[in-house]
């Protein structure tokens, strides 16, 4: 196992800020349709020296390993930050310190790049389906009727 590898399984077997946060101030909630992750990220602020500053980020996600890695650690990352530095970061500065993502797990990165600016009130990277639900499955199912409530994640190219 080289050093990215064992970093990324580091954050898998003991994902920090992991979880709901009830009393968030903002909330934001991504998903690719490319490969069928969904993440979603709760931010607390508090006030520090007259600015308002990132207390606390955690996240929730149906996705790859890399996804929940790399959203453990940029959620340490954001402590600290004001809305305008966390919103300016990229996919690629919010997953450094794993190391150079592969490209094909870049959009990993970007998903967490996108539920950040998604809660902070930017552009996502990918198009945000969201409502007021408290779940993602509730988010994913909004306007269904909860018994018939499926879902169904499709490959392109099938």
């Amino acid at each position: 196992m080289n050093e990215q590898e064992a970093k990324i399984a580091e954050a898998i077997k003991n994902p920090k800020n992991l979880g709901e946060m009830s009393d968030a101030d903002a909330v934001g909630t991504v998903g690719s349709a490319d490969c069928g992750d969904m993440l979603r990220m709760w931010i607390k602020f508090r006030e520090e020296n007259g600015r308002k500053i990132i207390d606390r980020a955690t996240f929730q996600s149906f996705g790859c390993q890399t996804a929940i890695a790399v959203a453990s650690v940029a959620t340490e990352m954001l402590k600290g930050k004001t809305a305008a530095e966390a919103s300016t970061m990229s996919g690629e500065e919010l997953s450094a310190p794993l190391g150079p993502l592969p490209p094909v797990k870049i959009h990993c990165a970007q998903l967490v790049e996108g539920a950040l600016r998604n809660a902070l009130g930017g552009a996502p990277a990918e198009p945000p389906k969201t409502n007021t639900s408290k779940t993602l499955i509730d988010q994913l199912s909004a306007g269904t009727q909860p018994a018939k409530t499926k879902v169904v994640l499709e490959r392109k190219g099938r």
